[in-house]
């Protein structure tokens, strides 16, 4: 078969030898398929990649969501059993009434721990959420026997005590040493209290607008 004898022309193309019809009818067919892809499955295939992600997203989802409600019990009974610690800790915070007697069991336990006070200066309360700080800024001299008694003493008292931003220094000529620190009891705030506090500082960004 001479190619160059071929006439090229469409219009002649029932003309052609029947292996230069086949070459041609391959090549269009694979132009044909080429263009189907670019223009429709390619868009169909990202789609179906996209919907893929999506139904694995959601799998894990579900499987997340089965799983705590499979353990939904087990959250109910950490949740109460929270809830009463919780409550245990809030019985442990004195009242407005009873602040004053845990000040008195503060440096009496000083005292039984055989320390002497220079320093004993409550200041003023720091309110929280749902409770006040009233931090108490003391001096103590004392041995280092007596200081660890003293700590271990405040750790006992039924209610909470913290102790913060120990410095403890040694005394020229014996075997005392002194003791700055800051004291922290805390109390529930009243009803109501919160409450007040809350629109007293939303009262002062308003003004300081």
């Amino acid at each position: 078969m001479n190619l160059s004898e071929v006439n090229w022309d469409l219009e002649a193309a029932g003309t052609w030898p029947w292996p230069v019809k086949l070459v041609t009818i391959v090549l269009l067919s694979l132009l044909v398929v080429g263009l189907w892809f670019y223009f429709d499955t390619q868009d169909q295939l990202a789609s179906l990649e996209e919907v893929q992600g999506k139904e694995e997203a959601l799998k894990k989802t579900f499987a997340f969501k089965q799983k705590k409600a499979a353990n939904l019990e087990e959250y109910k009974q950490q949740l109460a059993e929270m809830e009463k610690t919780f409550g245990d800790m809030l019985r442990q915070l004195p009242n407005k009434a009873e602040v004053p007697a845990l000040l008195v069991d503060v440096s009496q336990t000083g005292l039984a721990s055989g320390l002497e006070f220079e320093l004993f200066q409550p200041q003023g309360e720091i309110k929280k959420d749902f409770y006040a700080e009233l931090p108490i800024k003391v001096r103590v001299l004392g041995t280092y026997e007596q200081l660890g008694t003293f700590v271990s003493g405040l750790a006992s008292l039924p209610r909470i005590v913290t102790v913060h931003n120990v410095a403890i220094n040694p005394i020229n000529g014996g075997d005392k040493l002194v003791m700055n620190a800051v004291i922290k009891t805390y109390r529930y705030l009243e009803e109501g209290e919160g409450k007040v506090n809350k629109k007293r500082h939303k009262g002062r960004k308003r003004g300081r607008r």
